[in-house]
Order: structure tokens, then C-alpha cells, then sequence
């Protein structure tokens, strides 16, 4: 009798679901431009203005991530995450030889081209992950991508803190550790990950929403244990190889959920066994119903079919992409998402130069405070959101519409430039831009079903190119490029409150917009949520969990 560690089993399916947390622990390498942005525009001479525009390259390859959308209802995870990891490896490996000057500076183009690798081979770790692991746990959908949302948030201090603590904060470290860790990690993944059937009663579900919660308890200590060493200054080298060591047991530490369902696994088919070698017991008679179960089952798809064909689905159930794409919600949180993220993404990619304009010489900690509570934006909102849809089927878009009003008055104490404004703003908008991700991911499965929610979730994710683009390449570039002064080197820099007081109040404005769709589309879609809590309360399977 071995350890059964199949897929299909308990213990199985949980220890997929840790190896998906860890891709997602490894996979926020997209907002790490800032720790090495300021070498990058140092080695190649570079304007503001040209420095936003490779962060832009390198968002604009999530545009790309319509392909990992396509390929997940043909492809296995286990392709997905190979392709992801292979080429975060190129992109990653490439800006590595670079800044650490084994190899002369590429052409601007040429490194456009390896920043836009590293920035997709995350669409295809991200789409693995969540698309299977929302199938999988599609009853507990909101703590599920608060979850795994959640440690794309952490992943960036994860990484911060880690090269900090053993290689202080070398940027040519930096990179490649992007490069290596993610490619070591889905191929763990790769072996224990797989798409399998969900909970099949409210038992099971009861049961998941239990082991959530450890999951949950476990992100939340890493979480404060990497915020209690950011704050408290310089370490020393032992207590920064202390720090390192047990972070890294912190992280490995939900194995021990699969390992108890192995053990329970254990104990009760060895109770099985010797309970059958005593009590055989062979029906005399086997009738056969299964013929009949199937015919009934046919008939009823059969019909389900008719139906399909017979009118459009409605908001709720499942929709192709096309028929996701004609409706007027769809475009609503596709707008509301982009002045969420575009923004937010736009403080991330400028989190050096913002820190330098205002005085401070190292930003890795308002790098680190973005990602933290980023982090508690995340997994909060998700747990938060579920709850009120199963106490009172509140719509989950009203979460979306607070964080925008919230995430204005960010920008707006960034504007005033304050005495530690840049704190308040930093934790602001981590906040604010983990709340728009985690609730954005469930909202959209439950409006437009999860049969084609790879692609769904894939087109959603645009808005991080064409964001990045519009607030970072455009607004924020231009605006710096206008307030800084020429050096000698060829670049540019600006000192002051002055240099990006402008960008944040447009992106204010823009969060005020966002908000009024968020308000829009929680009205329109309050019967789904409706229909949502009754099914959850009739313990009947909404529509749109049929795949």
C-alpha cells in the first residue's frame, strides 16, 4: 500500500493547489520594474520618458497573454506553466547578462523585446494556475483567488526581501533570481497540478472553506513577517540569513495540509481493509440502472442543447468571448478594471523615480509596502466579497467601486507630497490595486461562466499594457520629461513634489470614473448576485459553475 499522492485524491488535489501558491509566490515579477529600472536607465542612458516605455514593453507583453487564454481549453497546465517558465527564463536571463555588465548594452529595441518576454511569461503561469484552480475549488471561488491573487501581491516583497537579506540589494542578483527561481517552481507544479472534478456536496464544500482558512492564516504570517522586517531597518548578516531561512519555511509551510489528508488518507484505508477482511458481504443480486442513468442523462443534455441554441445566454451563465464582447457589462468592467490597475501600475513602474523626486535614495521599501498590503487587499476582498454574496448576495462589483474612491484619495496625499505622504500612498494603493485584482477575477467568471474563462480573464488583463501605456508611457513620461533637467550622460532627472504632482491628479480623476462604473455595474448585475445566494442557500449549483 503507497502514499497516494494522485492527483484525484484528497491529498492530491490540495498539494496542486500549494505548488499553485508557490507559482503565484514567484510569478509578481511584473511589478519588480523598480528595483532595477534605475540601473537599466543608468547603463543605457536613458530618458524618463524611454525608461516608462520599456515598463511599457514589458506590460505589453500580458497583452500577449490572449494566447495563453486561447491555448488553456486545448493545452494542459502542465504545457502552460513549461512555456511560461522557459521564457520568463530568456526574458529575465537576457536584462541579467545586461546589468551585470557581461554583456554590452543591447539595442533599445532588442530590450524591448526580452522586457516584453519576461512580462508574458507570467500570463501563461497565471492562466495555468487560475483557471484550473478555479475549476477545481469553483464553489469557494472568492477566497480562491483572494489566495492565489494574494501571493502575486507578496511575491514582489517575497523577492525584495529575499535579495536584500542574502545579497544586499544587487539589481544584477535581482534578475537573476527572476530568471531561476519561477523556472524551478512550475516544474514542481508541473508535476502535481491537474484539473479535476470540484466538490460534489455541501460537506466537501464545508471541508474546503476550512483548509481555505489555514491557507488564509498561513499568507497572512508571512505577510506580517515580511512587513515587521521592512520596518525595522538594517539587519545584520546573520539576522538577514535567519530572516531568509525561515521565510522560506513559511512558505513551504501549507504542505502540511496535503500531508494530513494523506495521513487521514492512510489511517482510514488500513481501518477499511481489515473491516473488509472481516466483513465480506457480496450482493446476491446486481440490477443494473446505469443504461438507464445514461439514457436520462443524454436526454437532458440533448435538451440543454435545444435551449442553447434556441436563445443567447444571459448574464450569469456561460458565454463565448464573442457573445462576452457584445455586452454592455462586459465593457463596463473592462473600463472600471483599466482606471483600477492602469493607474496603480503606473505608481509601481515609477515607484524609483517618484521616490528619488522626493528625497529618498533607496525605494525597495515603498516597493515592498506596495506589495505587502497589496497583499491584504487581495486576500481580504476576496474572503470579505464571499462572505456578503452568502449572507446577503451583495453585488461583488461595490467592492471594486470603494477601492477606487479610496485609491483617489491615494493620489491625492501623493499630490500634496507631505511629510510621509509617500507611506500613506504607497499602502494606498496596495491596498486599492489588490482589492480591483482579487474581486475583478471571481466578478468575471460569475457574469460570463467559466467554460471560456480562460480567454475571458486573458482579454480582462489587457487593461495592464494598455494601462501601463496610457498612465506610465504617456501621462507619467511625458509629464516627468517636462518637469527634469538634462545630465550629462544624455538622460534626464527632476527633484521635487513639482515632478509628478500632475500625474497623480489625473489619475485621481480617472479613479472617480472608474467608480461611477463600478456603481453602474453593481446595479446591473444585483439579480445575479441574487440568484447567486439563493443557490448558495438552496445548496443548488449556480449556471454559471457548469463548464
Amino acid at each position: 500500500m503507497g502514499l497516494d499522492y494522485s492527483p484525484i485524491s484528497p491529498a492530491g488535489k490540495w498539494l496542486g493547489f500549494v505548488t499553485a501558491v508557490w507559482v503565484q509566490a514567484v510569478s509578481g515579477n511584473n511589478y519588480t520594474f523598480s528595483n532595477y529600472s534605475d540601473a537599466l536607465k543608468s547603463l543605457m542612458s536613458l530618458t524618463q520618458l524611454q525608461l516608462n516605455n520599456l515598463s511599457v514593453a514589458k506590460d505589453v507583453g500580458k497583452a500577449f497573454g490572449v494566447l495563453s487564454g486561447l491555448c488553456s481549453d486545448r493545452w494542459s497546465p502542465q504545457v502552460l506553466l513549461l512555456i511560461g517558465s522557459v521564457e520568463g527564463f530568456v526574458g529575465y536571463g537576457v536584462q541579467w547578462l545586461v546589468v551585470s555588465h557581461r554583456v554590452q548594452p543591447l539595442p533599445y529595441w532588442l530590450m524591448c523585446i526580452f522586457l516584453c518576454m519576461g512580462g508574458n511569461s507570467t500570463t501563461w503561469m497565471n492562466t495555468a494556475v487560475l483557471v484550473t484552480c478555479i475549476r477545481n475549488f469553483r464553489k469557494n471561488r472568492g477566497p480562491v483567488s483572494g489566495i492565489l491573487k494574494g501571493y502575486v501581491g507578496l511575491s514582489t516583497a517575497i523577492f525584495t526581501d529575499l535579495c536584500t537579506a542574502l545579497f544586499s540589494d544587487d539589481p544584477a542578483t535581482f534578475l537573476l533570481m527572476l530568471a531561476i527561481v519561477p523556472v524551478l517552481v512550475c516544474f514542481t507544479a508541473i508535476l502535481f497540478l491537474r484539473e479535476i472534478p470540484p466538490s460534489s456536496n455541501s460537506n466537501e464544500e464545508k471541508q474546503e472553506a476550512k483548509y481555505f482558512k489555514i491557507f488564509n492564516v498561513v499568507a497572512v504570517i508571512i505577510a506580517v513577517y515580511l512587513l515587521v522586517y521592512d520596518v525595522t531597518g538594517e539587519h545584520g548578516r546573520s539576522l538577514s540569513q535567519a530572516f531568509a531561512v525561515i521565510l522560506l519555511l513559511l512558505i513551504a509551510s501549507p504542505l502540511s495540509v496535503p500531508m494530513y489528508l494523506l495521513l487521514q488518507n492512510l489511517v482510514r484505508t488500513r481501518a477499511e481493509s481489515l473491516d473488509t477482511e472481516y466483513h465480506i458481504v457480496e450482493p446476491l443480486l446486481v440490477e443494473d440502472r446505469q443504461p438507464e442513468a445514461e439514457n436520462k442523462l443524454e436526454t437532458s443534455v440533448v435538451k440543454e442543447l435545444k435551449k442553447d441554441v434556441e436563445r443567447k445566454p444571459v448574464i450569469g451563465e456561460d458565454h463565448t468571448i464573442v457573445e462576452a464582447l457584445k455586452t454592455v457589462d462586459f465593457w463596463i468592467l473592462f473600463f472600471s478594471f483599466l482606471c483600477g490597475v492602469g493607474t496603480g501600475l503606473a505608481v509601481m513602474n515609477n515607484m524609483g523615480q517618484i521616490g528619488l523626486a522626493l528625497g529618498y535614495g533607496d525605494v525597495s521599501m515603498f516597493v515592498s509596502l506596495t506589495s505587502i498590503w497589496g497583499f491584504f487587499g487581495r486576500i481580504f476582498s476576496g474572503l470579505i466579497s464571499e462572505y456578503f454574496i452568502k449572507k446577503a448576495g451583495h453585488p461583488r462589483p461595490t467592492w471594486n467601486a470603494a477601492s477606487q474612491i479610496l485609491m483617489a484619495v491615494g493620489y491625492i496625499i501623493m499630490a500634496l507630497a507631505l511629510p510621509g505622504s509617500l507611506y500613506i500612498g504607497s499602502i494606498v494603493v496596495g491596498i486599492c490595486y489588490g482589492v480591483r485584482v482579487a474581486v475583478t477575477v471571481p466578478t468575471a467568471s460569475e457574469l460570463f461562466g467559466l467554460k471560456y474563462y480562460g480567454i475571458i480573464y486573458n482579454i480582462l488583463i489587457l487593461n495592464l499594457p494598455l494601462g501601463s501605456f496610457l498612465f506610465s508611457g504617456l501621462l507619467a513620461g511625458f509629464l516627468y520629461d517636462s518637469q527634469a533637467t538634462k545630465t550629462a550622460g544624455g538622460g534626464n532627472t527632476c527633484l521635487g513634489a513639482h515632478c509628478y504632482r500632475l500625474v497623480f491628479i489625473v489619475m485621481a480623476i480617472a479613479c472617480v470614473v472608474g467608480f461611477g462604473l463600478d456603481v453602474l455595474l453593481a446595479i446591473k448585475t444585483k439579480g445575479v448576485y441574487s440568484k447567486i445566494y439563493t443557490s448558495k442557500k438552496s445548496k443548488k449549483p449556480f449556471i454559471s459553475s457548469s463548464s
